[in-house]
């Protein structure tokens, strides 16, 4: 029976009929799966995480969990992938708006922000994990790969850029990890342009020739 609603004004009363809760699409059920799963990993490690404990992080049952996902590797697989888009896509908006210098800092901040179980599973806790520690080094050879190719562009000494690739990456990690671990988001425009100046002197300075010894 639709609810009757009247007007103080003594107006001719509305019908209004309540709507029933819009079930959660396929595409959004697996977002919740990810985030609640991400959150579950991230807190007890994957073997301490029991596929019950994601799914009441992700407010479901169990059942919808295996209809998403064949077993528990696949989904922590599926959560450091999702991760890892979420990252790429974050890094190629940011290359195309912001300053280049700040661009890396700006575009690991947003991912972190926007996952950060995914994120911190994905830099922080799976390479510990045996079955899950090539799955990452090959997500981070590619980031690697990428920073070489911008430093090449900038560094003469072409010794330098494997060395000066993986440093870039490892900084910009940490970085942002311990700015996640400590700061709530409300100064993230100052982590921005710090971390932006710090890369920035780094490639300056790496870019100098090197001076001959003294004596």
């Amino acid at each position: 029976m639709p609810e009757q609603l009247t007007e103080s004004t003594g107006a001719v009363p509305l019908r209004v009929t309540p709507v029933a809760p819009r079930p959660l699409r396929r595409v959004e059920r697996r977002a919740s799966i990810l985030r609640g799963a991400a959150a579950a990993f991230s807190e007890t490690g994957f073997a301490a995480t029991s596929m019950e404990a994601i799914a009441a992080a992700a407010g479901i049952s169990k059942l919808i969990v295996y209809r998403h996902f064949d077993s528990k590797e696949a989904l922590y697989r599926a959560v450091l992938d999702d991760a890892a888009g979420r990252l790429a896509e974050a890094f190629a908006d940011a290359t195309r708006r912001g300053d280049p210098a700040e661009a890396p800092a700006l575009a690991f901040l947003r991912a972190a922000r926007e996952d950060p179980h995914g994120f911190r599973l994905l830099w922080r806790h799976a390479a510990r994990e045996p079955q899950f520690a090539a799955h990452v080094e090959r997500f981070r050879d590619l980031a690697v790969a990428f920073a070489r190719s911008r430093l090449a562009q900038l560094l003469r000494d072409d010794r330098l850029h494997a060395w000066a690739a993986e440093t870039i990456v490892d900084v910009l990690v940490a970085s942002v990890l311990h700015w996640q671990d400590h700061h709530d988001g409300g100064d993230d425009d100052d982590f921005v342009r710090r971390t932006g100046r710090s890369l920035r002197a780094l490639v300056a300075a790496w870019a100098e020739p090197e001076q001959p010894p003294r004596g």
